[in-house]
């Protein structure tokens, strides 16, 4: 059940999104669609709760439990920042709103670095879900608990290697940029209200 959960948060994390920002260009409903948009939690709140009533019914805990960690994690740290990303390229696509920025050089390994913060941060909301499970199951097995635990650190490893390879080769300009062109505007910043 707590694997059908994940699948089901996935599909309605980008069924929701989809829906939002249809409402807010297609529909020209702002506030609507960004109503759509701010039940995006209530998923993972859903998740979190199934998975907890899945242990409390002596489940033994095992890699479902793990993923779904990893999953909240993920979504508390970069589910905000994906919807602000596909809404830059939704409103310049569908309502002339400004092109996203392209990045070069330092800024580049500037808006990485902020990335790999956020991978941080998904680990350390894992970590802390899979420890909550960890007391909650108490004397369990929760092997597979702390092996997701482990996993999260390899995944911020990995994406802070990726990260530095930014600094050692920097991602340059295509030559034939003007000046005007290397400073593009930078697009709005919505907020959802």
């Amino acid at each position: 059940m707590v694997v059908t959960l994940i699948i089901a948060c996935e599909v309605g994390f980008w069924v929701l999104l989809a829906a939002g920002l249809a409402l807010r260009y297609l529909a020209r409903m702002p506030k609507t669609g960004a109503a759509v948009l701010l039940l995006e939690p209530l998923l993972e709140l859903a998740l979190l709760i199934v998975t907890a009533i899945d242990l409390k019914n002596g489940a033994t805990a095992d890699w479902k439990h793990g993923l779904a960690a990893l999953y909240i994690g993920y979504t508390v740290a970069y589910g905000h920042y994906t919807i602000k990303w596909v809404d830059v390229r939704v409103a310049h696509r569908f309502a002339g709103g400004p092109a996203p920025i392209k990045r070069y050089g330092r800024d580049q390994l500037k808006h990485e670095a902020k990335l790999w913060l956020r991978t941080v941060l998904m680990a350390a909301v894992a970590a802390a879900l899979l420890q909550g499970a960890i007391w909650y199951v108490g004397d369990g097995d929760v092997s597979s608990l702390r092996s997701w635990q482990a996993t999260g650190l390899r995944i911020v490893s990995i994406h802070g290697v990726i990260m530095l390879t930014y600094l050692i080769w920097p991602k340059k300009a295509p030559e034939d940029r003007t000046a005007a062109e290397e400073a593009p505007a930078r697009p709005r910043e919505e907020t959802l209200h």
